[in-house]
């Protein structure tokens, strides 16, 4: 089976891993539901951390960047369902429910739902359309499977409405304080752009006005040195921290580091 395989294209997905422990950055782009069946789920964003285990469920928010971590059970697999709440389909629940957002959602960005046997039982139906790579399921039934998920969401936390269905673009964010805490995620500049609710024009503009730099350089230049001061005071491994620090391969960041610094970063490890 391929992971993840889709159940339905786009919107629902079923990651299955069998032993092995996997690390990957995500970006975000639509509020995502997830159900972990079994083993353990791990994210880090700039300002959470959370982990759950088989029977966990989880809203992601939208317009996100983060690190997961995905541990199978010892001797088992690691499974999870993954839906993900396109901005069209939300939209078209709030023309036929009648619903919208009554105030500005202020809480966390990555919210645990609390578990109730609706919730359990609406995943657990889904399951087995997963593990048959959705073969059974049309477009028409995994849309009615996305709604339902929405609906019981709602009936868990009516507060999620206020979540949900804010389509509001993205406002202008402190930019200094988003990179200063996000640097270290290799995306594209114009993802970080697009997290920042600006046009990459405009991006580029505010950035070289905020950090005297053009975002390419200065990312890479905050990369390095972040480095340097992970191998000097805190002694780590450049193999350990080159991939965390958005580096593709060890041997680009060493070049890299030997460019700036006029060593290796095995040499200053040493």
């Amino acid at each position: 089976m391929t992971s993840p395989a889709e159940i339905l294209p786009g919107v629902i997905f079923y990651s299955y891993l069998s032993a092995e422990r996997k690390e990957k950055v995500c970006l975000w782009n639509h509020h995502t539901l997830i159900f972990q069946v079994s083993g353990e789920f791990m994210m880090e964003t700039s300002n959470q951390n959370i982990s759950m285990d088989g029977g966990g469920v989880l809203l992601i928010g939208k317009n996100q960047l983060g690190t997961l971590t995905k541990t199978p059970v010892p001797g088992g697999n690691y499974e999870t369902i993954v839906i993900s709440l396109q901005e069209d389909l939300l939209r078209k629940i709030v023309l036929e429910e009648k619903l919208e957002a009554d105030r500005k959602y202020t809480g966390p960005p990555n919210i645990l739902i609390p578990s109730n046997e609706f919730l359990q039982g609406y995943f657990q139906s889904i399951v087995p359309y997963a593990r048959s790579s959705g073969s059974a399921m049309t477009d028409e039934m995994g849309i009615l499977k996305v709604k339902e998920g929405v609906k019981l969401l709602m009936l868990a936390l009516p507060e999620l409405r206020n979540f949900l269905f804010d389509f509001s673009a993205p406002h202008k964010i402190d930019l200094e304080k988003f990179m200063l805490s996000n640097f270290h995620f290799n995306i594209p500049v114009e993802k970080f752009a697009q997290l920042t609710g600006r046009s990459l024009a405009a991006f580029k503009r505010d950035f070289l006005k905020t950090f005297g730099a053009p975002p390419r350089h200065w990312l890479q230049d905050k990369r390095l040195t972040e480095a340097k001061h992970l191998i000097e005071t805190k002694h780590q491994r450049p193999s350990a921290i080159y991939l965390d620090l958005g580096f593709e391969s060890l041997s680009h960041f060493s070049y890299s580091f030997k460019k700036k610094f006029g060593m290796t970063p095995t040499a200053l490890s040493e």
